[in-house]
């Protein structure tokens, strides 16, 4: 009995270490990599690789007021072993940075979309081209007056076929009265001889009630051709009567000097 105890007891345990044999450890995970959190005086930072060997890293820094600041472009040519950097007074804060060849020359430009509070001048871009390690600023063009109608902001910039494009809601109304109408106005912009080149995408209404006018006045304008027609009718119905009437008098001359 005593062995039996022994054997049942031995067999449980040999099962159990089996089994715990076949359990898998947990895998460590590899700790996920935190972005660098930028120290003061910088606040924004973005690295943009145009080829390999040629980086651009947009910066920008200034303590006190977060409304104003300066940027700065690091471009690093490790194949030249060459570093130029380019810097500038920033108005507002960085949104993003973009890279495009929208002339199509093979030499980038880096362009700094920043925004600032002022509702009438919302979004600046600080556009250079780089061409064998030195930059060349570009102008960027402000809206003009049909452009900037029922502009409030809320930009959304982004490179599409190597053009930069623009999109913005419109509004209706000034200050807080303002109210979004629904339609958005598409904008793109392209270089030409270091010089930008506009070109609206979109056909927009800055104004809805100018859209309903629109409708009403279409069959106002049928109607008025309807009644241009009917005039007509009436002037030939007139013209034909009257030409009737001159040759049946002309008819009872011819008869009355026969009869003579």
């Amino acid at each position: 009995m005593t062995n039996r105890f022994y054997l049942f007891a031995l067999l449980i345990g040999a099962v159990i270490a089996g089994c715990g044999g076949n359990q898998q450890k947990p895998v460590a995970t590899a700790p996920v990599a935190k972005k660098p959190e930028l120290m003061p005086p910088f606040r924004f930072h973005k690295l943009i690789e145009v080829s390999p060997g040629q980086s651009y890293d947009i910066l920008s820094w200034g303590r006190g007021s977060l409304d104003a600041g300066s940027f700065m472009i690091l471009h690093s040519d490790s194949s030249a072993i060459k570093y130029t950097t380019t810097t500038g007074d920033l108005d507002g804060t960085i949104v993003d940075a973009y890279n495009a060849d929208m002339d199509l020359d093979g030499n980038p430009e880096i362009l700094i979309q920043a925004k600032s509070k002022d509702t009438t001048n919302y979004a600046s871009i600080y556009a250079f081209e780089f061409s064998n390690n030195k930059a060349n600023k570009l102008d960027f063009p402000k809206l003009n007056s049909s452009q900037r109608k029922g502009y409030r902001g809320n930009d959304n910039f982004y490179i599409r076929d190597g053009k930069l494009m623009r999109e913005f809601p419109i509004y209706s109304g000034s200050g807080k009265e303002a109210k979004p109408t629904g339609a958005k106005r598409q904008l793109e912009y392209g270089l030409r001889g270091n010089e930008f080149t506009v070109k609206q995408l979109s056909k927009d209404s800055t104004d809805v009630a100018d859209k309903k006018g629109a409708v009403a006045a279409t069959p106002v304008k049928q109607n008025v051709e309807k009644k241009t027609t009917t005039t007509k009718k009436k002037s030939e119905k007139k013209h034909k009567s009257s030409s009737s009437k001159s040759k049946k008098k002309k008819k009872h001359r011819r008869r009355h000097r026969e009869e003579e």
